[in-house]
């Protein structure tokens, strides 16, 4: 008979990467997540763009002029950036050095292509692919946003059919269906507490 060793069970912090198309859900499901009560760092992204009345440095964004945003790049302090819509966004390395160091999962939000930079960065990253029921399904939440010019609305859907065909490059895949949010919320719960169960632990380095 084999005995365990009780010495064994140390859990490390975890890097977890919430990715997919856009209208999946992923910032919906990140919300569930804070309710939880889950003892998870969530990472604030450094963004360029103005702050808006309602957000808080800091707390929503870490707001930067574009020349505070281009030292960080030119100093390697993100673990990733992107244009988007004229304006910089990014992740401070900073950040989830100092969360992993305190013994808290970090989570964050990226689109895939983000994600693939984090796990050449990151290999022991868990990345989750948040996605629809269907293709018909995310291309529909797509159209009743109403929030994009009818050029801005074929991009999106033609970038998120092209994220679909990605899933492959991720750890688990979470089905986002609609009315099935706490169910989605739950399900990435459950990958994250299976993941601090692994006999040989993720060891994160950045």
């Amino acid at each position: 008979m084999s005995h365990i060793d009780f010495n064994v069970y140390h859990p490390q912090p975890l890097l977890i990467v919430i990715s997919g198309p856009s209208g999946a859900g992923k910032d919906s499901i990140l919300q569930g997540l804070k309710q939880s009560g889950l003892d998870i760092h969530f990472v604030v992204t450094a963004t360029t763009r103005p702050r808006r009345e309602h957000e808080v440095h800091g707390v929503d964004y870490f707001f930067l002029s574009k020349e505070e945003f281009a030292r960080m790049i030119a100093q390697d302090e993100l673990i990733e950036y992107a244009i988007v819509y004229n304006d910089y966004k990014g992740i401070p390395k900073q950040q989830v050095r100092e969360a992993l160091a305190s013994g808290k999962d970090v989570i964050m939000r990226l689109d895939v292509q983000g994600a693939a930079t984090v796990r050449k960065l990151a290999p022991e990253a868990v990345l989750i692919f948040i996605t629809t029921a269907s293709e018909e399904e995310l291309v529909r939440r797509l159209k009743t946003r109403q929030t994009e010019s009818v050029e801005d609305l074929s991009l999106r859907i033609a970038t998120a059919r092209q994220e679909l065909k990605r899933v492959d490059e991720f750890d688990y895949v979470v089905v986002n269906e609609d009315g099935c949010l706490e169910q989605a919320v739950q399900t990435v719960i459950s990958i994250i507490e299976a993941e601090h169960h692994r006999v040989h632990p993720r060891q994160v380095h950045l």
